[in-house]
């Protein structure tokens, strides 16, 4: 055996002419939880119902367990799904709805107890047997639709946006759960957001799409810190990121500088995609800077202050907790480790420049200001 519970090789479809996945392939260890993240279109949830068994691909295999599935239709996979709209039953109370699937099954009435009893216990809803669904919060009701799913013991649970409809703070605290239900349950999760923090916060695997493509996979980690190309660094978080050109193996050039940086294998003078996140840079006396600038904007978002410098026309975008003022010039100084070297891709000057930010900020400004009766 492999060590992956799903393998999808190859796969291609399209709906209507339009190709929404392009030869994709992908493999999922047994026990992870994976998130499929991109943004709307971008061919995610096609890819949840392919293994689901609710779409079935015009071109390549759908493998469990190194089996082909392609064929097998959705209620004999050992799989099961959370859609958006949870799809409870609002004529059945919190037990029946749970026990739903059990009965179906013509499971020993003893079996069906027990096992209701030990899910609600797991999402903690003992107590709720009784409630009727229309009764419930969001958050209660998300619960169900966990527990529905898992009390069958599926060996794969798909989400396909299931916190999408919840307030910030339930969304946070949901979070927290399906981590904690899914490490005591070890069943493999297939996750599916649009949401970078929340993507980050709960899995072992993201896996980021644009296009129908998958544009890298990794860890949490690797996708922030070491982004493959500017989509990637530009959708997960804020990003500076610069045309470079690598002088030599750790040595980068960029807006008229050479960096020390801690990347190598690139070819001497190979044009290069520069990433610098926001957090990642210190503001300086204008002297003391390796880059000198005007700050334009200055943001306090509580934490930080949301900072826009326009070095030589373009806008780089720092969050520090030092205030500065707007017009003021200042220096950036960057450790090598916060340089990041990527290849040159479709993506290469579309994303990283503060410039339209900028703008917006300004325009919002003076919204503000015409509604307080500050502009005639």
């Amino acid at each position: 055996m492999s060590g992956n519970i799903i393998e999808l090789k190859n796969i291609s479809i399209a709906f209507g002419g339009e190709q929404i996945l392009k030869q994709l392939n992908l493999s999922i260890k047994d026990g992870e939880f994976v998130t499929l993240l991109g943004p709307s279109g971008c061919g995610k949830t096609t890819t949840l119902r392919i293994i689901g068994g609710f779409y079935v691909p015009d071109e390549g295999d759908v493998l469990f367990m190194e089996q082909n599935i392609n064929k097998l239709p959705p209620y004999k996979r050992q799989i099961n799904t959370i859609f958006q709209r949870y799809a409870l039953f609002p004529h059945l109370n919190v037990y029946d709805n749970i026990a739903f699937g059990l009965k179906l099954k013509k499971l020993p009435k003893g079996e069906i107890q027990s096992r209701v009893t030990e899910v609600l216990k797991m999402v903690g809803l003992q107590g709720f047997e009784n409630r009727h669904i229309d009764n419930l919060s969001g958050g209660q009701q998300q619960r169900v639709a966990v527990a529905r799913a898992v009390v069958n013991r599926p060996r794969v649970l798909l989400l396909d946006e299931p916190l999408s409809a919840l307030d910030l703070k339930l969304r946070k605290d949901m979070q927290v759960e399906l981590k904690n239900i899914q490490k005591s349950l070890g069943i493999t999760f297939i996750f599916v957001t649009h949401d970078q923090e929340e993507a980050l916060t709960m899995s072992d695997t993201v896996v980021v799409m644009n296009e129908g493509i998958i544009q890298q996979i990794g860890t949490p980690q690797d996708i922030y810190n070491e982004p493959e190309n500017a989509f990637v660094a530009d959708f997960i978080g804020e990003s500076n990121i610069l045309d470079g050109i690598m002088k030599k193996d750790l040595e980068v050039e960029f807006s008229g500088h050479i960096f020390k940086c801690l990347d190598k294998g690139f070819d001497k003078d190979e044009a290069v995609d520069v990433v610098v996140r926001p957090e990642d840079v210190d503001i300086v006396e204008p002297e003391k800077g390796m880059l000198t600038g005007v700050v334009t904007s200055v943001s306090f978002l509580g934490v930080h202050y949301e900072i826009i410098v326009d070095i030589g026309g373009f806008k780089w975008m720092i969050q520090t907790t030092d205030k500065v003022e707007n017009g003021e010039a200042v220096g950036l100084f960057i450790e090598p480790d916060a340089i990041h070297i990527m290849k040159k891709s479709k993506y290469s000057g579309l994303y990283g420049d503060y410039s339209s930010y900028s703008d917006e900020h300004d325009r919002l400004s003076m919204d503000a200001a015409e509604s307080e009766g500050e502009i005639e």
